[in-house]
């Protein structure tokens, strides 16, 4: 399995609230997840899988398949940030409506989503939970903490420090309204359609 470096529209735009550089800078870290996953999947390649040179406490099958998942967690959330950025607007359709539904309005959502970055020590995301066919907003403290089995996010707020520090300093509530409204919510339909979410 390989993965390669992604470009994105978003880095072709002038994001108020977000500047090149800050996304440049970031964009340096998403890849290094990519090449670090490529370098872990040759590693795994390579590696003798006898089960007697496994252990729980340490072993090169555990170090190496735990760091895979901070290595895709890295890829696959960058990816979901960097495409929906760009926008601005407001949700429509049967996303508005579900918006709506779970949070009371959209203006509520935002609230919970803001207090849930800055409650985050590097991810909020708005997920699809599929067993209960409700959204909410979730935080991860890492790249590799998702916290709910069986959700798809459709949104992905990076509240590490890197995200927001080089444009907003220690202002993060400032950096999250920021990207709120910069958020491509045709590319959020978009996600939601491409997984059957809100049929």
């Amino acid at each position: 399995m390989k993965f390669d470096v992604k470009k994105f529209k978003s880095f072709e735009m002038n994001l108020d609230g977000i500047s090149k550089k800050a996304l440049e800078e970031h964009y340096k870290l998403y890849s290094g997840y990519v090449n670090k996953a490529n370098e872990i999947f040759d590693k795994l390649a390579g590696l003798d899988k006898d089960p007697a040179k496994a252990n729980p406490t340490f072993s090169d099958i555990r170090v190496l398949k735990v760091e895979l998942t901070r290595a895709l967690g890295g890829i696959k959330n960058h990816e979901i940030y960097f495409e929906q950025l760009g926008g601005g607007g407001d949700p429509a359709g049967k996303l508005a409506d579900m918006i709506n539904a779970n949070f009371g309005s959209l203006d509520d959502w935002k609230k919970d989503l803001k207090a849930t970055g800055v409650a985050a020590r590097g991810w909020a995301w708005l997920a699809y939970d599929w067993d209960t066919k409700t959204l909410f907003n979730y935080i991860g403290d890492e790249q590799n903490t998702y916290p709910v089995w069986n959700c798809t996010p459709l949104i992905a707020m990076d509240v590490f420090e890197h995200a927001y520090f080089m444009d907003w300093g220690t202002n993060k509530g400032g950096y999250i309204d920021a990207f709120i409204k910069q958020i491509n919510w045709q590319a959020v339909q978009a996600r939601a359609d491409a997984y059957g979410i809100l049929r």
